[in-house]
């Protein structure tokens, strides 16, 4: 009988027929199984097993009459074990397979497929062991649903508590990979002798949530549920004892599963040619010894064929749909989030690698098409002590050291942060100290705190030299008007910016009184030259098209000029009184009466405002006018502005003019760059907005040229930064952020001046389009007209008799067109008339 030994889980021996070769599809594939009788999971994996195969073996519509037949060891009672065992020091299985796998040839040549290995909890390199496949769900998924779960509830730092072996540290160096892509991380590791651990696990785990696989509802499996009493009760399964009854779990579910993947496998390894051949390995003999012969041990030489038909494996099983990924892994791994409460347990949600966390099962939601389109939700937890309220994740100690804030002591722009004689907020006060507490009013937890000034009272303190005491400890967080800039988030962490303030630049403005030359100003000189040289051209190409057939077109030089000019600005109004006949004519002055149009409306709604709304000029533009000047700019000593013109603008150093507060802006602008004085300030629009409220003879020109915030300042991956930044979000969404802006920061009449700087005059720019469809209009007006004028005059030529040249062209563009065709008809009557008197003439002569 031709034989073939399959490795399921591990298997360490194998056997061949007599002569080593088996030519033909065997009649039986013998599949060893290592499996820990006494376990729970090796007891229902021992049952599952016998049943995929008895099942397998009745089926007629696989494997083509080859039975199945499995060999299974109990783990206590194999030599094999024991031997690798003592002779690795007693290490942990995933060093032993690892080591195993590579002193072993033939197990590098056998796929192994596993449903329950230590492997699946390990960061195992596949290529150490090529042949192993995994027939269950990798646990590296699921710490990605454990890291989802830790970001779903908002906690940043979790305390880890794992078995204290390969497969608990491993996993938690998994997790903590995942919990890095959440922001997240494991704050203490706390390692567990693995004879504590159960015990520990009974006295407080019992009301918490876990993950356990998830494996969809489907025919196969109802069936198989179905059929679990009876399995676990007959003798012929291998039970000891009649007694011996248990639940059906997942592990049973997938080893069932793996008896079928390998059916499937060797249905298509046979299908392909593929033959049990096997080929003796000397090496082997340095394992032998005692009653072990593992020189008597071949290698399968069809090992690659079969690995790939595993791999290639697509079909149901009662786990779902089974099919492997490239990485070897099942596809769509999902668990079930359960919370356990006392000794029940509840379902709460499910999680996949595609869906994410969810209320619905994965196959639902994948059904549905509802990837990435709802948030992540779970059904209400029941958390110890029997309440549903999510615990915080992490508490300040009531009796712990208050936090130091670091706020820095203002001697400009006081309403933003100030410190006085008032009781509230320990003495300090402002924009930015209200936004601060009403934050921390936000979140779950309280957090004791102690402000701290810092500067001497006398300067503005340096922001940079402020942010560094936190990374020197000094202090835990810093409140104040600090700007997020690159190089400060690279010191410290920001929270989300809770008011926008790039730079402005802020200039003395004067008012522009009306003039008898206003009418003018809506246009650009530009503007207006283009205008009246398209009005011109365009009377001009009508008079070229119409001339020759429309007598109000024609007349002496004179005449003929004054109607161009009459005809072309009088379709300003639409009050032209010549009429246009030919085609072309209309199609061109249709195109212009369109762009006169667009012209006209635009040109009242720029006078109607230029007339009725007070007008502010400067001679400063914006930064680009600054850039190219070289006239002094003012910028607040201590800012971020500074470097950033100097580096991103390229403005030189000595043009630069630092000023300490608004009183200083205020006496560099009046006395301007000839007094020695600034032509104008750099500063944020926060500041600025202030100091304009009082003083309306500057304004903010130009647009703002840099979108910033301002933020405050924690340690890096304080998770306060994180918290604090959703009490903003929450401040911005309920109100209460505009209604803190409007109590410090709400601006005069005068702030807004700026709204009516200078009317921007109409440029050419932004009709060039009109002007340019008009002139395609024209230019393939006069084209169409060449063509017909050349044909005509060809015509013509022939008509008459005359020869074509370009001076006759030139005198028939002249011409009437009236006038012409009368000529030709006269010419070529005259041809008739002659060549019937010369017939006639002929007749004559030949008569006579």
């Amino acid at each position: 009988m031709n034989m073939l030994w399959l490795m399921l889980l591990v298997v360490f021996s194998s056997s061949v027929s007599s002569n080593g070769i088996n030519t033909t599809r065997p009649d039986v594939v013998n599949i060893g199984a290592i499996l820990s009788f006494n376990s729970l999971i090796g007891k229902v994996a021992k049952v599952a097993i016998n049943a995929a195969v008895e099942d397998v073996n009745s089926n007629s519509g696989i494997l083509n009459g080859t039975k199945l037949k499995v060999a299974m060891q109990d783990t206590k009672d194999s030599d094999f074990l024991g031997i690798i065992e003592e002779r690795h020091g007693g290490h942990n299985w995933s060093t032993i397979l690892s080591d195993v796998s590579r002193d072993l040839p033939y197990c590098k040549r056998a796929p192994c497929p596993s449903f329950v290995l230590c492997c699946n909890r390990l960061h195992l390199d596949i290529t150490s062991i090529p042949f192993f496949v995994r027939t269950t769900q990798s646990d590296l998924f699921q710490m990605a649903a454990v890291a989802e779960l830790v970001g779903f509830y908002g906690w940043r730092d979790v305390v880890a508590i794992y078995i204290d072996d390969d497969f608990g540290r491993n996993g938690i160096a998994a997790l903590g990979d995942q919990l890095n892509e959440k922001r997240c991380k494991i704050s203490y590791k706390a390692p567990l002798n693995p004879k504590r651990a159960q015990k520990i696990s009974a006295t407080y785990c019992s009301r918490v949530l876990t993950l356990r696989m998830h494996t969809p509802d489907n025919e196969l499996k109802r069936r198989f549920l179905s059929r679990w009493s009876n399995l676990t009760s007959s003798s012929s399964i291998g039970i000891r004892k009649s007694t011996d009854t248990f639940g059906l779990n997942t592990y049973g579910l997938y080893a069932y599963d793996s008896v079928w993947i390998l059916a499937r496998a060797l249905e298509s390894f046979f299908s392909q040619g593929g033959e049990a051949t096997f080929s003796n390995d000397s090496s082997m003999t340095e394992f032998s010894g005692g009653h072990i012969h593992l020189d008597a041990m071949s290698i399968f030489d069809g090992g690659d064929l079969l690995l790939r038909s595993i791999l290639q494996v697509n079909t149901t099983g009662v786990t779902g749909p089974i099919k492997f990924d490239a990485d070897r892994n099942l596809n769509d791994p999902a668990y079930e989030v359960i919370n356990v409460i006392g000794t029940g347990v509840r379902t709460i949600g499910y999680w996949s690698n595609f869906s994410g966390l969810s209320i619905s099962p994965p196959m639902e939601v994948q059904k549905m098409k509802l990837k990435n389109t709802n948030s992540s939700q779970l059904y209400s937890v029941i958390w110890p002590g029997q309440t549903t309220q999510k615990p915080r994740g992490w508490v300040f100690p009531d009796n712990g050291r208050h936090l130091r804030i670091g706020v820095p002591l203002r001697i400009s722009y006081r309403e933003f942060v100030s410190k006085g004689d008032t009781q509230g907020s320990q003495g300090f006060s402002g924009y930015c100290i209200d936004v601060f507490t009403a934050a921390l009013e936000q979140l779950p937890y309280g957090v004791p705190y102690n402000f701290v000034s810092y500067g001497d009272g006398h300067t503005n303190p340096p922001t940079t030299d402020l942010l560094r005491m936190i990374t020197r400890g000094t202090f835990d967080a810093v409140v104040g008007d600090i700007t997020i800039t690159t190089s400060r988030a690279k010191m410290v962490d920001f929270t989300q910016p809770y008011i926008e303030s790039g730079l402005v630049v802020v200039a003395p403005i004067r008012k522009s009184n009306s003039s008898a030359w206003a009418f003018l100003r809506p246009f650009t000189p530009m503007m207006w030259c283009v205008t009246g040289i398209f009005f011109l051209v365009v009377g001009a190409v009508v008079w070229i098209l119409e001339r020759r057939t429309n007598d109000d077109f024609r007349g002496p030089p004179r005449r003929q000029v004054v109607t161009i000019m009459w005809f072309s600005f009088s379709t300003l109004f639409f009050s032209q009184k010549e009429r246009t006949g030919s085609t072309l004519a209309r199609f061109v002055l249709i195109i212009w009466l369109f762009v006169v149009l667009v012209l006209n409306s635009s040109y009242t709604a720029s006078l109607t405002s230029i007339l009725t709304v007070e007008q502010l000029s400067s001679p400063v533009k914006g930064i680009e006018s600054l850039v190219t000047s070289n006239e002094p700019i003012g910028f607040l000593r201590g800012s971020f502005a500074k470097n950033y013109l100097t580096d991103e603008l390229n403005i030189h150093n000595s043009r630069l003019v630092p000023l300490n507060s608004p009183e200083e802006y205020n006496r560099a602008l009046k006395a301007g760059p000839s007094g020695g004085g600034v032509a104008a300030v750099i500063d944020e629009r926060a500041y600025m907005e202030l100091f304009l409220s009082t003083r309306c003879e500057y304004s903010i020109v130009g647009q703002e040229f840099t979108k910033m915030g301002w933020g405050f300042a924690f340690p890096r991956d304080s998770p306060l930064a994180i918290d604090m930044s959703t009490a903003i979000l929450k401040l911005s969404e309920n109100g209460n952020l505009q209604r803190i802006h409007d109590k410090w920061l709400m601006r005069s009449a005068c702030s807004s001046e700026g709204a009516k700087q200078d009317v921007d005059r109409l440029q050419i720019k932004s009709f060039w389009g009109l002007f340019l469809l008009s002139g395609l209009a024209c230019v393939l007006a006069l084209l169409l007209y060449l063509i017909n004028m050349m044909c005509q005059f060809f015509k013509h030529s022939r008509d008459v008799s005359q020869p074509a040249s370009l001076g006759s062209f030139l005198q028939f563009l002249k011409q009437k067109e009236e006038d012409v065709q009368i000529r030709s008809k006269r010419r070529r009557s005259e041809r008739v008339s002659n060549r019937i008197m010369h017939e006639n003439g002929s007749i004559n002569d030949a008569n006579f």
